[in-house]
């Protein structure tokens, strides 16, 4: 199963903290991860967390200016789907609501972060083809 492609599978996990540069010495310790490094306007060094064969599992990046500081580190999965548009409506319609809407990131696809009934957060993508 190729779950860049697969409607409803987790597909990226991506760690949001105050401190990237101290998370990614501690995660490669960790897990052995190497980190490739990308800058992205609006949201700075993101740093792409890779296997020891090289396979990219996830992310890490700073926090943006905008987030409340109440808000703690965590890391936030993301579900592939065919059209993050409809997937919007249709969680809005079972009694979710949007929290960040859909936007295009150059290179990596269209997203979302849905908030679902029970009040919990969940990034929506859907892959621009590699």
């Amino acid at each position: 199963m190729d779950v860049f492609k697969t409607h409803g599978a987790f597909s990226w996990n991506e760690l949001l903290t105050a401190d990237p540069e101290r998370a990614a010495a501690f995660y490669g310790e960790l897990f052995g991860w190497s980190f490739d490094q990308q800058e992205y306007d609006g949201v700075g060094t993101y740093r792409v967390a890779k296997t020891p064969d090289g396979t990219a599992v996830g992310g890490i990046m700073a926090f943006p200016p905008d987030t409340p500081k109440e808000v703690p580190p965590h890391w936030a999965g993301y579900v592939t789907v065919d059209s993050v548009d409809d997937t919007i409506a249709k969680a809005v319609e079972l009694g979710g609501s949007v929290l960040v809407p859909a936007m295009d990131v150059p290179g990596v696809g269209r997203m979302a972060v849905l908030r679902d009934p029970t009040g919990a957060a969940i990034n929506v993508i859907r892959y621009e083809a590699m």
